[in-house]
């Protein structure tokens, strides 16, 4: 991936148009390249794209599968019943579910944005100016994950269910340093210092992440003091959705393993390599025990060799199964056009699964493996967008901003809609449906343009005792003041619905589809009033 483009520290994403744009000399791989037609280098380069979009996708699977059981975990709490003085075997999540939605579910699903902006960071670093990339990135995943997921997330469920949020005093926490992060990053860049980030300022947009991580799990606990008295309805045991194995997997490869690895059952519990729990069980587990030293090592000896044997042998399947272009159900199928449909989808995604064959399976080490193997493919895939993303802007013409808070916000906001349609369709209630959107928000700011920032700030301090230069801060400005009066008509819906059907998701049909299209509405006046902005037209 070269360049023999000369471009300013700010050009990049300064006010461009496709009219008068000198040719791109760019390429991607191959010097060659730049001898192709500009509407057919930029008909590749978008197709270019579109195919990394897919493998986001098909690793963002991964990841939930993993960030799920990362979740799970139970630690072991060993007490003494006061009236037996027996042993008492207690099993607990090791993880608040409001830490877990914050810190696991919005980070890892906004890894790909945060990554690309990171990258960007990174490629800009020793230059005055900051490169607009990830921050139009950011900004356009916001308004994509708080519009059109919404969207999505309110005709999800089945005609006539309804799905509220269960705790109401988490979600306004998180709502309010939702919109207070988008405040900020006003208050920073046109009214404290216009124009320019300081070392401080980046510093403390990344340290109130820590401050909503504090907020959320005082809330959770109903600290006195830091938490709102507002309590809150029964929720679901499994607080974060992971996505249902398919069809080929549970008759193939997880088939016998499932997502919990049972190696034995007694009495109506399952020991897997997890912990062990209850089959009906709805909290923590309490079982009195009085078993053998000798008859402990010697079980968890076998127990260990079995898990051992069992990861080995699913590791082994995924790439069996990544080379598997047809599977026994598409061989059954009577439509010869079906087949050939299906298989050429298996072609295209084969070289994706083969490659994230290397991931480790997600029942290994607690899923740790594979969540941090799959954040390192993203950021990986998020490198590759942005050097696409900078030659279609190159070949084009075309704004850098435009393409970020469009194509590449909604590409790279692919992971936060699944998790979101998950969560809606799977959970009982709309805690992390709605959790996800406000929580991935917020980490958009204080990680995605608070570390980015950091870096290089941090540099142009030590090197050259200069503050960072944001060269379209106005566009930046003017999209941000458009999000949150939009994100008001938004949020207004939502406690109406709250109001008058009791629940913020599902409910009739009719009125469903009614805020679907409203919600697409405030999105494609948020992308149209930008776009014209950052290009210079109003």
């Amino acid at each position: 991936m070269a360049s023999a483009y000369n471009q300013s520290d700010g050009g990049r994403f300064g006010d461009s148009n496709i009219v008068g744009h000198e040719k791109c000399e760019s390429y991607f791989l191959f010097r060659g390249e730049t001898t192709l037609g500009e509407g057919f280098r930029t008909f590749l380069y978008f197709l270019g794209l579109a195919y990394c979009f897919i493998g986001l996708s098909a690793i963002t699977a991964r990841f939930f599968l993993s960030m799920e059981n990362v979740v799970k975990h139970s630690r072991k709490v060993v007490e003494i019943d006061p009236h037996t003085n027996a042993e008492v075997i207690k099993y607990e999540k090791v993880w608040n579910y409001a830490i877990a939605d914050i810190s696991l579910l919005a980070f890892g699903t906004s890894f790909p944005q945060i990554s690309l902006a990171t990258i960007d960071a990174i490629q800009n670093i020793g230059k005055l100016y900051a490169g607009g990339l990830g921050p139009g990135t950011l900004v356009g995943s916001a308004a994509f994950d708080l519009f059109p997921i919404h969207a999505v997330c309110v005709v999800v469920p089945k005609a006539g269910e309804l799905k509220k949020i269960a705790d109401i005093g988490v979600w306004l926490v998180e709502l309010f340093w939702s919109f207070w992060a988008y405040v900020w990053l006003y208050i920073i860049l046109e009214v404290w210092t216009p124009n320019v980030i300081t070392l401080w300022e980046a510093l403390l947009t990344v340290l109130q992440y820590g401050l909503l991580l504090i907020h959320a799990y005082a809330q959770d606990k109903r600290w006195p003091y830091l938490s709102l008295p507002i309590p809150r309805t029964e929720r679901p045991e499994e607080w974060v959705p992971g996505e249902p194995p398919s069809p080929k997997h549970e008759n193939n490869v997880y088939g016998e393993y499932s997502e919990i690895l049972q190696v034995g059952e007694e009495n109506g519990n399952v020991v897997d390599i997890f912990s062990i729990h209850s089959n009906n069980d709805t909290g923590p587990v309490y079982q009195k025990v009085s078993v053998t030293d000798d008859a402990a090592e010697s079980s968890n000896q076998h127990f260990h060799q079995e898990k051992d044997l069992h990861v080995l042998s699913l590791w082994k399947e995924q790439f069996v199964d990544a080379l598997t272009l047809e599977s026994l159900e598409s061989r059954k199928l009577n439509c010869i056009h079906q087949r050939v449909a299906r298989f050429s989808w298996q072609l295209i995604l084969a070289p994706w699964r083969l490659l994230f064959a290397f991931v480790p399976p997600y029942q290994f080490a607690h899923g740790w493996i594979a969540f941090i193997c799959s954040l390192l493919f993203i950021s990986g895939i998020a490198y590759i967008l942005t050097k696409l993303t900078d030659i279609i802007s190159c070949v084009t013409g075309i704004n850098a901003y435009v393409i970020a808070f469009t194509v590449l916000a909604s590409g790279t906001s692919w992971p936060d809609l699944v998790a979101s349609k998950i969560a809606a369709e799977r959970q009982t209630t709309a805690d992390s449906a709605i959790a996800n959107i406000t929580c991935s928000n917020s980490v958009n700011i204080y990680v995605g343009i608070g570390i980015p920032w950091l870096i290089d700030t941090a540099y142009n301090f030590f090197v050259y005792n200069e503050p960072l230069r944001i060269q379209n801060a106005a566009g930046l400005s003017f999209s941000l003041l458009v999000f949150f009066c939009a994100s008001i008509g938004c949020i207004a819906v939502l406690v109406f619905r709250r109001l008058t059907l009791k629940a913020e998701l599902g409910g009739p049909r009719f009125w469903a589809w009614v805020t679907f299209v409203y919600f697409m509405l405030l999105w494609i006046i948020f992308v149209v009033l930008s776009s014209l902005r950052v290009s210079g037209i109003i």
